[in-house]
């Protein structure tokens, strides 16, 4: 009963469990233990891509740098090639000048041909390394200007160029404020602005703001610069200053040369200009009218006036001096013509001239009788000459074979504004005193000269303290306008000189 009993319970109750795992039971196994070549093949494999990343880097760097190495390097060989360049085209510009020293006329370079001329510029081996192009500007309107353009490059960089522009000329006489071939004596007082020559002595007592030079060494100082007796002196003394400024012995300015433009000028005038021959009268009267124009009449008759002169200073009856009877007034003239002063920048007369008047433009006015050894012509200033404005963009260059005359009846405040030469003579005034027909008219109040006053003798206006004749009060100013402007055809000395340079 009791065992059925415990069956019966045995049947009835759960049966017995056994917990058993699912899932197999897992071992851990450390990788490396069991498959070393795997774990050395995983590790590469993960620093694979930053060696890549790294190396790619370092050459994107190392391209980038070598890149901006060869931008600098370029950069450097174009500067390099650009100064090169300049050089050469200064080579260029020397060439020309070069050029110019030994054929002055020619600006064709040799060639006869237009421009532009090219050359090869060498090294002092002998290589070509580069060359230069040059355009010639031939002077124009009567100037002496030549202006150079000179264009360079190097062989390795054709298309790096520098191209300079340079102005030479020939000094024409302009470029004196006072320039004389006998001695000249500036006093106490007087201020000399502009450059003075003489190709005698020189007192000067007065300031120079420029270069004072004389052809001599010494000279024999006589009454007309103050020597009573004569004495021995240096080329250029006195009182005065800036004494560093004073230079002699200094080249001689030949004045006789002059003459030999003369023909030239003659001949500009026919081609390009105004020429007028011998008025089988007593001259030509040049009136300049403020407009760009100047009226021409044919003088008939004059009268005279009688003054004192230097003897010997010039040519013919002029250069007799003394007392004598000048005909100087003008009583009748006829008109020939008008003529426009850009159309003709030359007058060449072949006979006596009166010029006076306002001047709009720029021209030179000549009085030259052939032949030059027998013959000679004056110019006379009966008015005041000035120019319509003082920017330069006037000038008047007078040149007179003989003398230059200023008439007695000029207006008390007298003003000329011209580059003056008297050739063979001198500008002067006559002295009119009471023992030669002197007048009331004798004294004038002011002289102005703006413009250069180029004589064979020496200049003067004044006679006597006072004055008894002449003007109380003289101021002379150099044309700066006129340095490297001059009056058209005008003439000049010496040899191609530098002017300006610049880049283009």
């Amino acid at each position: 009963m009791f065992n059925m009993n415990r069956n019966k319970l045995r049947s009835y109750s759960e049966p017995s469990r056994r917990v058993v795992n699912p899932e197999p039971s897992r071992r851990v196994v450390n990788p490396e233990r069991t498959c070393p070549e795997c774990n050395r093949r995983s590790r590469r494999g993960s620093a694979t891509p930053a060696i890549l990343i790294i190396t790619t880097s370092f050459i994107i760097i190392i391209y980038g740098l070598l890149f901006i190495l060869g931008l600098q390097m370029e950069f450097s060989n174009r500067q390099t090639a650009s100064e090169r360049a300049l050089h050469i085209a200064e080579a260029g510009v020397n060439y020309y000048k070069w050029h110019l020293s030994h054929a002055p006329g020619d600006f064709k370079d040799g060639t006869g041909g237009p421009g532009p001329y090219n050359h090869e510029y060498k090294d002092p081996q002998g290589s070509v390394i580069g060359g230069y192009s040059l355009t010639i500007d031939e002077p124009t309107g009567g100037s002496s200007i030549v202006t150079i353009h000179s264009t360079g490059w190097v062989k390795e960089y054709p298309n790096i160029t520098r191209t300079i522009k340079a102005q030479y000329g020939i000094p024409s006489l302009a470029e004196f404020s006072f320039l004389s071939n006998a001695s000249a004596w500036y006093g106490v007082g007087s201020v000399v602005n502009g450059r003075v020559h003489s190709n005698n002595g020189i007192r000067m007592d007065g300031t120079n703001t420029s270069i004072v030079s004389s052809y001599q060494s010494t000279y024999m100082c006589g009454s007309e610069t103050g020597c009573h007796p004569p004495e021995e002196k240096p080329g250029v003394w006195g009182i005065g200053g800036d004494q560093a400024l004073w230079q002699f012995p200094y080249s001689y300015v030949d004045l006789d040369s002059i003459s030999l433009d003369f023909t030239s000028m003659k001949q500009s005038a026919i081609d390009n200009g105004l020429y007028l021959g011998s008025s089988d009268a007593l001259g030509y009267h040049i009136l300049f009218l403020g407009d760009g124009t100047y009226r021409v009449n044919k003088i008939e008759a004059t009268d005279k006036l009688r003054g004192y002169a230097v003897p010997g200073q010039g040519l013919g009856e002029f250069g007799k001096g003394g007392c004598r009877n000048n005909y100087m007034l003008i009583t009748n003239e006829s008109y020939v013509g008008t003529y426009n002063i850009i159309e003709t920048p030359i007058l060449f007369a072949e006979d006596d001239l009166w010029v006076e008047g306002e001047v709009k433009g720029r021209i030179t006015v000549a009085a030259v009788r052939f032949p030059i050894t027998s013959s000679s012509a004056v110019i006379w200033i009966p008015n005041s000459i000035t120019y319509s404005s003082q920017d330069g963009s006037d000038v008047l260059g007078l040149v007179a074979e003989n003398d230059i005359y200023f008439t007695r009846d000029v207006p008390d405040y007298f003003q000329v504004d011209a580059i003056m030469i008297a050739q063979q003579g001198t500008i002067l005034r006559h002295g009119y005193f009471n023992w030669c027909g002197g007048t009331d008219w004798a004294v004038k109040e002011k002289l102005t000269i703006n413009g250069s006053i180029i004589t064979y003798f020496k200049s003067y206006w004044n006679f006597g303290s006072g004055p008894e004749s002449g003007f109380r009060v003289r101021e002379i100013n150099f044309d700066t306008n006129a340095l490297y402007a001059p009056p058209p055809y005008f003439p000049s000395t010496g040899e191609y000189r530098f002017i300006s340079w610049t880049e283009e």
